[in-house]
This record gives structure tokens, C-alpha cells and sequence, in this order.
């Protein structure tokens, strides 16, 4: 793991390196979202300007239908345990996935499209993923450390706690940054926690 960690640092660090090269910080304006176009059509043209430009949306496009498909899993699986809306427990008679789950999320992500601009969507969806999986992940190492023990995990940490702490003052840190939404998230979250331990009071009695 370590190793494919210090690959990836090494390659970004040689993809901005090699843009520097070419396009000096100095040249870009606040909120320039077409770097690699600019990039690549200073070096090769026009033409190479445009392909690169369509090959970005094209694995934009693979990358948002892989998440949705994952994300809509998250539904359904909450509905098969008894966690969430029998609704969304349902799959597709001939394809076997959870298309209420996949509909819904669609649809939702489509309403806000439309309700928000893109900055407010990603700054809305940064806050809610820092707090449920970042540092939900964080939190949850721990719990499962001191549940579990140290003979049983499969892997170490190096300065166990410190690892853990910093990756939580940084993700908080972030979350800040998201401004309101920050706000948001948190309410959000904390209103799914609500939400959950009153249905598993109803489902006690």
C-alpha cells in the first residue's frame, strides 16, 4: 500500500511539475477550471486542446456512473437490514440491481443540479463526505481498535493515536472551509442519527 501511495505522490508531483513548466502560476486566473486544456493546447495545438477536453468529460462521465451505481447501494442495503425504506430494498426483475435506490438518487442529484450551482453542489457534497466517511472512518478506527484489540486487526499504525488525531483536525479544518454547508452537513448527519435510533426504538417495541 505504502509503495502504491509513494507512486501516485511521485506522478502527481511530475503532472504538476510538467504543467508549471509550461503554464507559469502566474498566467492563471482565479477559478480556471480548463488547466490540462490550456496545457496540452499550448504544446500540440487546437485539435489536441479539444481531444483533451472531451477525454476529461468522457472519465468524468465513467467516474459519476461508477459512483452512483456504488452510491445507490447505500440506500438498499440500509433497507434489506430494516435500517431504511422497504421501497428502496426492491432490485430490477431482470438485472438484479437496486433501481428504486438508483432512480431516486438520480433524480435527487438532477433536482439540485438544477437548484445550485456546481461550487454549492461539490462544496454541499465535500461537507457531508467528511463527516460521515472521513471522519466517520477515523472515529471508527478507533472504536474498532479498542473493541478489538491490537492481536486481531491485520494491520499497525506508526504513533498510534497521532495518525489518527491529525487526520480529524485536518478534516475539520476542511469542513470550516466548506463555510455553511459545514453547518449543513452537520445538522444532516445529525439528523440521520436521530432518525435511526428512533426507528430502531419503533421497531423495539
Amino acid at each position: 500500500m505504502f509503495i502504491s501511495i509513494a507512486g501516485i505522490t511521485v506522478l502527481y508531483l511530475l503532472m504538476n511539475i510538467s504543467v508549471m513548466s509550461v503554464i507559469s502560476w502566474q498566467e492563471m486566473k482565479p477559478g480556471e477550471k480548463h488547466l490540462a486544456s490550456i496545457f496540452m493546447e499550448r504544446i500540440y495545438g487546437n485539435t489536441a486542446g479539444i481531444i483533451i477536453t472531451v477525454l476529461i468529460l468522457w472519465i468524468a462521465l465513467a467516474s459519476l456512473f461508477a459512483v452512483v451505481l456504488g452510491y445507490s447501494r447505500i440506500p438498499y442495503a440500509a433497507a434489506v437490514d430494516g435500517n431504511f425504506f422497504q421501497l428502496f430494498s426492491k432490485l430490477h426483475p431482470t438485472k438484479d440491481f437496486p433501481y428504486v435506490s438508483l432512480t431516486f438518487l438520480c433524480s435527487l442529484g438532477f433536482i439540485f443540479s438544477l437548484l445550485f450551482r456546481l461550487e454549492k453542489a461539490i462544496d454541499s457534497i465535500l461537507a457531508m463526505r467528511i463527516i460521515i466517511q472521513f471522519i466517520g472512518q477515523s472515529v471508527g478506527l478507533v472504536l474498532l481498535r479498542e473493541r478489538l484489540g491490537t492481536k486481531n486487526l491485520p494491520f499497525k499504525m506508526w504513533l498510534y493515536p497521532v495518525p489518527v488525531v491529525v487526520s480529524i483536525c485536518i478534516w475539520l479544518f476542511l469542513l470550516i472551509s466548506t463555510g455553511w454547508f459545514a453547518l449543513w452537513g452537520s445538522l444532516l448527519a445529525a439528523g440521520g442519527i436521530i432518525v435511526f435510533y428512533v426507528g430502531q426504538n419503533w421497531k423495539g417495541r
